[in-house]
């Protein structure tokens, strides 16, 4: 986007010791958030925060320095909105995994000072010519992230067509972590799961989760809260969940990291995916003009 625009962005938006707009890596533009309580990077393209940063703490969100920071790429890192299907498309490899809103310009809707302490930026995306071959349908989706002492973060989907529409989503979250073969994720035992890596398989999970390798997990039934407990940085992020019934954990490992060109090839270790999730059989079928919000709150 143009200065001129960013200039325009901020005669709108701007807080004074709050929220700033400017231009970030490979030209996007970017909401620098800072107040009392923490501070936080927000990109437009994809609607993604990618840093979070609680006072006296390292940033709760992994990004790669190897990203692609460009029109039409996801970037790696940070909270990723997968919508309005997750992982591959059900019928069309051809279309983007994990949907379009991740590779999509979202507008800014509005800033909002709460306290010194919080503070909200409000962002929106209809349907348009880039949406309509892949999803055929009338929609506006919002997306509400609240920087505080914690992270909220929510996802509106409403049905603005005369027909039914079935979606599939998730915060794809990239949490950072000291290492990953330290960390503990609590919160899913004794939960049934589907085992992408071991052809798709229903298992149980006993006892907290370890990864000791590539991992890829989708979480049934489910709307507890989950810890992932990180003695290396001697901290515990803790998310909580609404309008979700299955959570994804997600890790590449060693092989997979060395395949992805938007990953350093150690990279894995210092991130797990724990991700608020509509996937596997959760999925939401909104009737004209109803609305569904599947919302995170990340505090450590």
């Amino acid at each position: 986007m143009e200065t001129q625009n960013i200039d325009l962005l901020n005669k709108q938006f701007a807080i004074s010791n709050h929220i700033i707009f400017k231009p970030g890596p490979g030209g996007l533009i970017v909401a620098e958030i800072n107040n009392e309580q923490a501070s936080a990077t927000v990109f437009l393209h994809g609607g993604q925060a990618t840093s979070f940063r609680p006072n006296g703490q390292e940033s709760a969100l992994f990004l790669s320095n190897l990203s692609h920071f460009e029109s039409g790429e996801p970037i790696r890192g940070g909270i990723p909105v997968s919508w309005p299907w997750f992982a591959d498309h059900p019928t069309d490899k051809t279309k983007p995994a994990h949907g379009f809103a991740r590779i999509s310009t979202w507008a800014v809707r509005s800033t909002e000072q709460i306290s010194e302490n919080e503070t909200r930026l409000r962002l929106g995306l209809i349907n348009s010519e880039f949406s309509r071959p892949m999803f055929p349908y009338a929609f506006d989706l919002e997306i509400v992230i609240n920087i505080g002492k914690e992270l909220a973060i929510e996802l509106i989907t409403r049905n603005k067509g005369n027909e039914a529409f079935t979606i599939s989503s998730a915060f794809h979250s990239y949490y950072k972590v000291s290492n990953i073969e330290d960390v503990v994720v609590r919160g899913l035992e004794y939960c049934k799961y589907i085992d992408k890596v071991d052809d798709f398989k229903k298992k149980m999970q006993e006892g907290p989760i370890k990864i000791s390798g590539e991992t890829d997990r989708i979480y049934l039934d489910t709307t507890n809260d989950c810890i992932i407990d990180d003695p290396g940085f001697n901290r515990r992020i803790r998310i909580k969940k609404e309008g979700s019934k299955s959570t994804v954990v997600w890790n590449p490992w060693i092989d997979k990291a060395l395949e992805m060109n938007d990953l350093g090839d150690k990279d894995y270790k210092q991130f797990v995916c724990v991700e608020t999730a509509n996937a596997g059989d959760d999925l939401i079928t909104l009737a004209p003009g109803s609305e569904h919000r599947l919302r995170a709150n990340i505090s450590i």
